[in-house]
């Protein structure tokens, strides 16, 4: 009885599987996920607001918080009411349809609260002054 010869060859060299695709698509779904998601900007300080008698929940991409010492703070830093303006044009440019909310503290100074309302206001940003805890 002849022998057949065998369809596999085992002289040549191993077949390597390409994971180049692979990553490539993988890659191409993390900038998509990166890309897509909404980054919340938080004030960097902890303000103790008042109570309020209703309560709403919102989703701003920016937060800027007003301290009992009259602080403004944006993004873990403090800023003037004269450097407020340029810090606020970036994040717009990051996110133009951006909206804010203030926290302003219990403590604070009502007309520097203000003050920051009406430059939002003025930018043409969707403005909440949140009273929530």
């Amino acid at each position: 009885m002849a022998r057949r010869a065998s369809r596999v060859n085992t002289d040549e060299e191993e077949v390597e599987l390409n994971m180049t695709p692979m990553l490539d698509v993988v890659f191409i779904l993390l900038i998509f996920f990166i890309v897509t998601s909404v980054f919340i900007k938080e004030p960097g300080v902890d303000t103790i607001r008042p109570d309020a008698v209703t309560e709403e929940r919102q989703t701003p991409s920016m937060l800027v918080a007003v301290t009992a010492d009259n602080e403004i703070w944006v993004n873990n830093r403090v800023y003037e009411m004269n450097e407020l303006r340029g810090v606020i044009e970036q994040l717009l440019q990051e996110n133009p349809l951006g909206k804010a909310m203030i926290q302003g503290d219990e403590g604070a100074n009502i007309g520097l609260i203000l003050d920051v309302q009406e430059l939002l206001t003025e930018m043409e940003v969707e403005v909440k002054i949140s009273t929530l805890q």
